[in-house]
């Protein structure tokens, strides 16, 4: 029987045939199409029943997360109708790869399985990686991200044994009040649209996943969602054909595998009226023959409203395979669906031949998909393995990418001079405290402040009020949904002072936001700096608060116009700027796999040995923090947690993080001699048996100086009591140095701290022998040489720039106790737990503030300086140090002494000693740093750019406790650290 062609679809095609492009001869069919006619194809063509062969063209959707009786009926259905595949939708991964292999054996042929993964399976699954939407991998300049991503999605599609992806979404969303695709969409520019497809398409189909083209022929410029009704679009041919229908054109000529059809009312393709997924002018007329597209044409889920209404099910079915559809996606009643099929083929509105070759077609996926050769998934830690560290490593780098300054005045980022900045953060629509707020406070001091959705005026007025205190206000505004739709949920008061904030002079406003949104909020634009990050998750928090300090740079552009304000392509450039970027060790070329379980193996065997109660370990390289972590606790008899921003007692650290950059800066300048001795400086050492002793051999511990001085014992009666001119209860103008709350010492005491000094014998023979002696006259001689305070130079020269605010003396006058890890409960000086205060007893002598002993400073804050001297004396795009000065001051100055130290730094034995070496056997002979006797270490390798700080309290309760030592847990852990390079 003879199918009569309407009239109607004959004049359609025949205006097509004059609007549309013809094909270029190029175009590239998909890959699959070459199996149709495989002799596997043939042999399953051959066992299959005309209604089997139209089962092969459904899809059902499938969960994982609805219990037995949902299995059991996804099994009915693959028993009973022999259906081609399943569409998966909400779950965890392990119990639908379970799922898959369950329904897979009971399946006779393989099925196919799709999911909806747009951006990666977390669209979908619990326990997976979600990359970001689409309107933020938009703003990504470097299409090649584009393509990783989709590597790495195709990877994870098929580790849980599924084998098409219904994406890329490629509609030119060109209407900001879109309901449905709007973030979805790669932006409103149709050769963006396309490259990005492309780039997406290419990623998954190499690595064999299906990928379908959404949603045909365009649903970026509706105002309708199609899961609720059916929307119309009203463009003329002319219109439809050069935008919303061009991406699809490029990607069909790229080869893309699949199309997916939209549930839309488009009168200029077809004037009937009838959503285009039963539209045989659009999908047949157009589609097949106009564009020549050859691959899998799969509809639009079956159950949305769009193409519901009027529509019974199975009915809609049939309707959608007439229409020149392949696979059904959806079905919601598969018997009927069949039944309806089957009596158009006796009616001949559709032939058994054109069911056959959408069935070869189906079947020819599943062999190019490696279903011709099934295996069961292997279920076994799917979830570490989905979750890789490259694959998060990727998110990042996406992440990164597409972040868009919009608004920088004055070149404010990256931030700089943190010095001259009293920064406040305040996050907008926030209860607690954010990942943005936490990764800026990183960087330097930031006052933190939330304001909830709903806001009272007097709450605002508070917040207000407290950064009038504050020369620079870094504001967050924040997304309370789970995606970033365009709206706006903040109260008007919050919408009113967040536009007073963009009126001032030094404000950075970051929106978590979708980017029209920034249409919606009043003056936003007029923010000297306004950051576009595009959705709120926990990594654009953390990148964005990096961007702002430039540990890494800016290159997005805005992927669609935002009213008047801002135009599609807009978008600022920075680079960052050597300051601190805190990544994953892949970034930095290590092996997390090895660094993390090794490095947390080593900490927990050093704290049930009760060698510590805890400590924090950040590893760098080349300027990438790659783990800050914390371990344990405070004390051993408590419950308080080491937090990763807690201060610790640095001890001897302190000797090459106080006076010693001081002695370097001022060597620079020409106001320090290494050849010059304490006598130049200290006219009290003139006549002493020190003077003309250079510091070349002071700082190299070869000056044979005493190793230390009890100077404590000198205080104590023969009873064991205090003399009553060295101490009292009591502070005064005559004792006024705090050595407890309950002891104070005499004001003139440091001079007979150097009068012991001076007096000291001097060793035998200029060896090396390790002394702290000098350490205690350096603050004097840097006051000498610099006329300042002591602490104030240090501040104001490396401290405040390099925004290491905890690195500080006498922690307790400006920190909470509880941030501030305790060491020894000292029995024979201070009878007392020592905490707040420093441990060495010669250094709270001084006031504690000494160069041998005295600051504190948590691990990330120290980095910052152990990073300059990484970089031989640069940081953050600012010099503190001239390399050359580093280089000398870090090199072994007397080998042919068989002394292996530098000028005040350490370094590695010149001969490895097996588990006795100082450093790891793999350090490199130009490494340096230091170890301390609370139990820290701190080390950098400039052959590595390898960055590497242990603080602990080993000393708690008790000196006695040398565990840490027998255990060797700071060089082993060390060691890790190289282990994990990868070559």
């Amino acid at each position: 029987m003879r199918v009569k062609t309407p009239i109607l679809f004959v004049l359609t095609g025949l205006f097509l045939s004059l609007q549309l492009n013809a094909q270029s001869s190029d175009l590239s069919e998909p890959e699959f199409l070459k199996y149709q006619n495989s002799k596997w194809v043939d042999s399953i063509m051959k066992k299959l029943t005309p209604n089997e062969r139209i089962a092969q063209l459904i899809l059902v959707a499938a969960y994982s997360n609805r219990g037995e009786e949902h299995k059991q009926e996804i099994l009915q259905l693959i028993k009973e109708q022999k259906i081609g595949g399943l569409i998966f939708f909400q779950g965890d991964p392990e119990t639908q790869a379970e799922l898959m292999n369950d329904y897979q054996q009971a399946a006779e042929v393989p099925l196919i399985g799709a999911i909806d993964a747009e951006w990666g399976l977390g669209m979908r699954l619990d326990n997976t990686i979600s990359y970001p939407f689409q309107m933020a991998l938009g703003a990504i300049q470097d299409d090649d991200l584009i393509y990783n991503m989709g590597e790495e999605v195709a990877r994870q599609v098929k580790r849980t044994g599924l084998h098409i992806n219904l994406a890329p979404v490629v509609d030119v969303n060109n209407n900001p009040d879109n309901p449905v695709i709007n973030y979805r969409s790669f932006g409103e520019d149709k050769q963006n649209v396309t490259s990005k497809g492309i780039a997406y398409m290419k990623g998954m189909q190499d690595h064999k996943v299906l990928t379908t083209a959404k949603h045909f022929p365009g649903h970026g410029d509706t105002d309708t969602d199609s899961h609720y009704a059916l929307p119309q679009i009203n463009h003329p041919m002319e219109r439809l054909d050069s935008l919303e229908m061009y991406p699809f054109k490029e990607l069909i000529d790229a080869g893309i595998g699949g199309v997916m059809v939209a549930h839309l009312d488009i009168p200029a393709l077809d004037s009937t009226g009838v959503p285009s997924t039963l539209s045989k002018p659009i999908i047949t007329g157009i589609l097949k023959e106009r564009l020549g597209f050859k691959g899998l044409i799969v509809t639009d889920a079956m159950n949305m409203k769009g193409v519901t209404k009027g529509n019974e099910p199975g009915v809609v079915d049939k309707k959608a395979i007439v229409a020149g559809n392949d696979l059904l996606e959806f079905t919601e009643d598969v018997p009927r669906a069949i039944k309806e099929i089957r009596n158009a083929i006796k009616a001949g509105i559709i032939t058994q031949k054109e069911i056959d070759a959408r069935t070869r077609k189906v079947l020819a996926v599943k062999q190019w998909v490696g279903l011709n050769n099934y295996g069961p998934t292997k279920t076994e830690e799917i979830v570490e393995e989905l979750n890789t560290p490259n694959a998060k490593l990727l998110n990042r780098k996406l992440v990164e990418a597409s972040l868009t300054l919009l608004k920088n005045e004055n070149d404010l980022l990256p931030l700089n001079e943190l010095d001259t900045l009293k920064i406040a953060s305040v996050s907008i629509g926030a209860k607690d405290e954010t990942v943005f707020q936490e990764t800026l406070s990183l960087y330097t001091a930031v006052k933190h402040f939330q304001l909830p959705v709903e806001a009272k005026e007097s709450e605002i007025d508070s917040v207000k009020e407290e950064l009038e205190k504050y020369n620079l206000v870094i504001a967050g505004v924040h997304d309370q949904s789970k995606y970033p739709r365009n709206s706006v949920s903040i109260s008007e008061e919050l919408q009113e002072f967040l536009e007073e904030l963009s009126e001032s002079e030094n404000t950075v406003i970051s929106l978590f936001k979708n980017p029209y949104v920034i249409n919606k909020l009043d003056e936003i634009e007029e923010s000297p700096v306004l950051i576009e990050a595009y959705q709120d998750s926990e990594t654009t928090q953390e990148m964005t608060a990096q961007l702002i300090f430039g540990g890494i740079g800016a290159s997005g552009k805005l992927p669609v116009s935002v009213g008047e304000k801002f135009k599609m392509g807009d978008g600022l450039e920075t680079n960052p700027i050597n300051r601190f970027k805190y990544t994953t060790p892949e970034d930095a070329g290590m092996d997390s796999s090895i660094l993390y379980p090794q490095v947390d193996s080593l900490m927990n065997e050093a704290i049930n040995a009760k060698a510590i109660p805890g400590g924090q370990i950040l590893v760098a390289r080349d300027g990438k923090v790659v783990m800050y972590k914390s371990y344990g606790l405070h004390k051993y008899s408590d419950t308080i947690k080491v937090k990763k921003d807690d201060l610790y007692d640095l001890a001897s650290v302190t000797k090459i993080s106080s006076a010693l950059p001081a002695l370097m800066k001022l060597y620079d300048e020409d106001k320090f001699d290494l050849n010059a001795g304490i006598d130049d400086y200290l006219s009290y050492f003139r006549n002493s048996n020190k003077a003309g002793v250079p510091f070349r051999q002071i700082l190299a511990h070869q000056a044979r100086f005493k190793p230390w001085i009890p100077y404590w014992k000198n205080t104590l009666r023969n009873n064991g009591s205090y003399k009553w001119n060295t101490f009292k209860k009591d502070s005064s103008a005559r004792f006024p140095v705090k050595i407890s709350d309950e002891l104070w010492l005499h004001r003139n005491y440091q001079r007979k701290i150097f009068r012991a000094i001076k007096k000291s014998p001097l060793e035998d023979e200029a060896k090396y022998k390790y002394s702290g002696l000098v350490f205690y006259l350096l603050p004097s001689i840097v006051e000498e040489i610099t006329g300042e305070d002591f602490r104030s130079y240090i501040n104001k020269n490396f401290y405040d720039k390099l925004g290491a605010t905890t690195l500080t003396y006498n922690p307790s006058e400006e920190f909470p106790l509880n941030r501030i890890v305790p060491t020894e409960s000292d029995f024979f000086f201070r009878h007392r737990p020592i905490h707040g205060r420093v441990h060495d007893e010669g250094a709270i002598m001084m006031g504690g503030v000494s160069a041998n002993a005295g600051l504190f400073a948590n691990a990330n804050d120290l980095a910052k300086l152990m990073q300059v001297y990484l970089n031989y004396g640069e940081y953050a795009g600012q010099r503190y140090i001239s390399e050359e000065t580093l280089k000398e001051f870090s090199r072994t100055q007397f080998p042919d002494n068989d002394n292996r130290r530098a000028l005040g730094f350490d370094k590695p034995n010149l001969e490895y000693q097996g588990e006795d070496n100082n450093t790891a056997k793999d350090a490199s002979k130009y490494s340096f740093g230091h170890t301390g006797f609370t139990g820290t270490m701190v080390w950098v390798d400039p052959e590595e750019k390898l960055l590497y700080i242990f603080l602990s309290n080993r000393v708690l309760p008790t000196r006695d406790n040398t565990r840490l030592y027998k255990l060797n847990t700071r060089t082993k852990i060390q060691q890790v650290l190289y282990d994990a390079i990868k070559e």
